[in-house]
């Protein structure tokens, strides 16, 4: 019942956890396959990587990273039998998209890597752009410079001459 998408080439970026699949697992599916115990259905649970990848009640495991094919939670949003079809028809989110589908094939293909939520992650500085333009090296001031100047770099474009200081005054 899975259909089948083209392989991941290198060019393609990885999937990415908070970006490209906790908005489907949390729009579709942790209403009863998320955080609350008592709203938890067949004993699964998917926002947490540990309890996702373990047998459910049933024996059958939900996500076995790197196999798509042998991924319960796969199978079941794939399915067209009524009994089986995940999330229900009659709850009001409705079936998950081709799209959404394949993202999801792609990501356990991938390893099913989890990512903890954005607002818990340290934040990382970007390492700073290099110049191309060596008529240019001397115009960043500073490190915000840098990404504005990579950025006209990546468009053709170059930066105006600095302002007079008798223009500059009259701006403020």
């Amino acid at each position: 019942c899975v259909t089948a998408t083209a392989p991941v080439s290198a060019a393609e970026p990885k999937l990415s956890f908070n970006r490209d699949i906790r908005p489907i697992l949390s729009d579709n599916c942790f209403a009863c396959h998320g955080p609350d115990a008592n709203k938890r259905r067949a004993g699964l649970r998917l926002d947490i990587r540990d309890v996702a990848i373990k047998p459910t009640e049933s024996g059958e495991t939900a996500i076995v990273p790197g196999k798509s094919a042998e991924s319960e939670l796969l199978r079941r949003v794939s399915a067209t039998d009524e009994s089986e079809i995940m999330p229900p028809p009659e709850g009001k989110r409705g079936l998950l998209t081709a799209e959404q589908t394949a993202l999801l094939k792609r990501w356990i293909e991938e390893g099913a890597v989890y990512q903890s939520h954005w607002a818990f992650a340290a934040p990382e500085r970007p390492p700073q752009p290099k110049i191309s333009n060596a008529k240019l090296a001397k115009w960043p001031r500073n490190g915000l410079d840098h990404f504005v100047l990579a950025r006209l770099d990546a468009l053709k474009l170059a930066p105006a001459s600095e302002a007079a200081k008798a223009a500059l005054i009259r701006r403020v």
